[in-house]
């Protein structure tokens, strides 16, 4: 996991990357923050650069990719696993059956986006300062 790395949110929904964008303004965290509409432009970056993300936000309901099916995709490449990025589905809503395949993908987290934007920025802060302090296989001291 690499700690300065990108962090990448996946969400279709425009309202909601322009909050979270404006949650991690105010968190000033000195990560580069990378939006995706879709899983599909998501993974098609993913493998393709050398880039070592720091954490993902995914959401589920997507066009094109869903989010299962992306983590799915992302866990079973193997340069991708080796990168030890957490991966986390962050969503307005959830099904049962979705959190239940989303563990079975080893995901790392299933959040669901409070309503209010403080809370929200509460949430999100919690989450990156976990990750910061959590050691991964590749850590290097």
């Amino acid at each position: 996991m690499n700690k300065s790395g990108p962090i990448i949110i996946i969400e279709d929904d425009v309202d909601d990357q322009e909050i979270l964008a404006e949650v991690f303004k105010e968190l000033d965290y000195t990560n580069e923050i990378i939006f995706f509409g879709d899983g599909e432009a998501a993974l098609g970056f993913l493998t393709s650069t050398a880039i070592e993300p720091f954490i993902i936000f995914s959401d589920i309901n997507m066009p094109k990719l869903n989010g299962v099916e992306l983590r799915e995709k992302v866990h079973n490449n193997e340069d991708l696993r080796l990168k030890s990025i957490p991966y986390l589905f962050f969503t307005t809503t959830a099904q049962q059956q979705h959190v239940v395949d989303a563990y079975s993908k080893s995901i790392q987290g299933f959040f669901i986006k409070p309503a209010n934007f403080e809370q929200i920025k509460r949430m999100v802060r919690i989450i990156v300062e976990y990750w910061h302090e959590c050691v991964s296989p590749n850590y290097v001291k």
